[in-house]
């Protein structure tokens, strides 16, 4: 079954807040300018995310472009309207002292952090482990550089919370979990569905355009879902994909 996308979301910094599109091109490590950046921690040498520091949610991010389609640089709108992508200001916003840093430039990928159990009280109630993500981009996953949802899924739900690339229309909930360990094509690209993407504590924070704290959230999705929202993919083919092309496999199981 192929169904319709709905919306696309690029997420150019890494736990802040994206921006819609009407159409995006899909390169070997996923939408162009999608976590291409992040907030590097001088002090720990970790890359933060909103586990550790849920005030990155609160500020949004979106690609500037020079002209040639590459998403040459990124701001930052700050939770007081402000907008930035200066090391400083960024760092005066945190009170920690940061970095922002493309993947383009490092070399290499990021080290990220998991609190044990983490059960929604704050971050320093909790153990910490940490893992080395993949050097394409500033996904914490090594098997995800695109993220699809349908709105069965969603269902009430605010979308923005789930941070997913595609959006696709569906009236069955979890209709896009059948693809998983299939190729399906979006629009001229190609994606081989890797796996069902297990949810933390990220999705119960509050995050910038209204979105509400819900510890419900993450508790019904561990019941009734076993833990996994979304499914999430590696690019099997480059391509551009657009609001109402088509996303799924090109042949029934």
């Amino acid at each position: 079954m192929k169904l319709p996308v709905v919306e696309l979301w690029r997420y150019p910094v890494k736990s802040m807040g994206g921006e819609r599109l009407d159409a995006a091109e899909v390169g070997p490590a996923g939408f162009v300018g999608d976590r291409r950046w992040s907030l590097f921690d001088r002090d720990t040498g970790k890359t933060l995310t909103a586990r550790r520091v849920p005030e990155l949610l609160l500020a949004r991010s979106r690609v500037t472009d020079d002209g040639d389609g590459t998403g040459a640089g990124v701001e930052i709108e700050l939770p007081d309207g402000s907008v930035t992508a200066d090391d400083d200001a960024l760092s005066r916003w945190l009170g920690r002292d940061v970095e922002l840093r493309d993947v383009r430039t490092v070399g290499g990928g990021a080290t990220y952090e998991i609190a044990r159990d983490d059960d929604g009280e704050p971050v320093e109630h909790h153990d910490w482990i940490s893992w080395e993500g993949p050097a394409w981009s500033f996904h914490d996953s090594t098997r995800t550089q695109v993220s699809i949802v349908s709105t069965a899924t969603l269902g009430v739900w605010d979308r923005r919370r789930f941070r997913a690339n595609v959006v696709v229309g569906s009236d069955v909930a979890m209709v896009e979990d059948g693809w998983v360990g299939r190729e399906v094509g979006a629009g001229t690209a190609r994606l081989e569905v890797t796996k069902r993407i297990d949810r933390c504590v990220m999705v119960t924070r509050p995050q910038q355009g209204g979105i509400d704290r819900d510890l419900d959230v993450l508790r019904t999705i561990n019941r009734e879902r076993s833990g996994h929202l979304a499914i999430g993919a590696l690019v099997a083919g480059t391509g551009t994909i657009a609001v109402g092309d088509l996303v799924g496999p090109d042949r029934p199981v």
